[in-house]
């Protein structure tokens, strides 16, 4: 997996929390329901914590009942990466994004129309900005 933002893992880790440098570098997963970004209904974009790609629309954003913000659709195809994960005797597809490389969480067949997918991410991997809503 190619990124174009290179850092050394002391850049990560200075950078990033220890939740968030643990889901976003070593592919861990934040508690369930601990985000706040479950609760985010604004309209604006969400963006990579580790390099602020744009990578989910709040348009996109839908209740998963799941405890992780959840997503039809990326902010456009190649804003992120996918890879086959095979941890915990499960086949997933692993979600990434594809500036940074940074783990955000995983891709299930499960979602609404118009997709049918279900984007499970880790709020700790994103950052919201909204919109200015005096435009």
């Amino acid at each position: 997996m190619m990124s174009t933002i290179e850092k050394t893992d002391s850049e990560w880790r200075q950078q990033l929390s220890p939740e968030t440098y643990h889901v976003t570098r070593e592919h861990g997963t934040e508690r369930a329901g601990t985000s706040p970004l479950n609760q985010e209904k604004r309209h604006g974009m969400f963006h990579c914590v580790g390099c602020g790609n744009a990578v989910f629309p709040s348009d996109a954003k839908f209740e998963s009942g799941t405890g992780w913000p959840s997503f039809y659709e990326p902010v456009a195809p190649h804003s992120i990466g996918t890879t086959i994960d095979h941890k915990f005797f499960m086949t997933r597809t692993e979600v990434h994004c594809a500036d940074c490389n940074s783990h955000l969480g995983h891709v299930f067949p499960d979602g609404p129309k118009p997709t049918g997918l279900r984007y499970c991410i880790n709020g700790v991997a994103l950052e919201f900005m909204p919109e200015d809503e005096d435009e």
